[in-house]
C-alpha cells in the first residue's frame, strides 16, 4: 500500500519544453515528489502497467497524472478513458493540464473521470504561475492507496 503523501507525479506532455517548465514550476510550488515525464499516452500507459519498455520499472509509489490532450501516438482523452476503465488504475488521480479550453472537451474529460481540468494559459508568466499554484495544491492532495501492476 502507498501512503498518500508519497506520490510520483507523472507528466504526459509531448512538448519537452512544456514538460521541463511544468516540472520547474511544480518544484517552485514546493513539490519534492519524484517526477516522471512521458511524451505520449502510450508511454505513460506502458509505465503504469509495467509493460513494453517499462517491464523492468516497477511503480513503487502511487501515481498522480498531469495529462495533456493533444499528443501523438495516444492522446490524453484516450489515455484518460483507458485509465478510468481499468480496474487497477481507475482510482489514479488525473489532472488534465492542456491548452485546450473547448467546453466540449472539458465536459468529455470530466465525464470520463478526470479529477481536475486546468487550461494552460498562453502567456508564459501566467502559465508558470498556474503550474506553481498547481504544485502548491498537489502538495495538499491526498490520493488513494493504489497499487499499479
Amino acid at each position: 500500500m502507498y501512503e498518500s503523501q508519497f506520490v510520483t507525479i507523472i507528466i504526459v506532455e509531448d512538448d519537452p519544453g512544456h514538460a521541463k517548465l511544468i516540472e520547474k514550476n511544480l518544484r517552485r510550488g514546493g513539490l519534492e515528489n519524484p517526477i516522471k515525464a512521458f511524451e505520449n499516452g502510450q508511454q505513460a500507459l506502458d509505465y503504469l502497467k509495467s509493460q513494453g519498455d517499462y517491464t523492468d520499472y516497477p511503480i513503487d509509489q502511487a501515481p498522480l497524472i498531469l495529462l495533456d490532450i493533444n499528443m501523438p501516438v495516444m492522446n490524453g482523452v484516450e489515455l484518460l478513458r483507458i485509465i478510468k476503465q481499468d480496474a487497477k488504475l481507475h482510482d489514479v488521480p488525473v489532472i488534465m493540464l492542456t491548452s485546450t479550453d473547448d467546453q466540449r472537451e472539458i465536459d468529455e474529460c470530466y465525464s470520463l473521470g478526470c479529477n481536475l481540468y486546468v487550461p494552460k494559459p498562453v502567456e508564459f508568466d501566467r502559465f508558470s504561475e498556474v503550474v506553481r499554484e498547481l504544485g502548491l495544491m498537489i502538495g495538499l492532495v491526498a490520493v488513494p492507496s493504489i497499487k499499479c501492476p
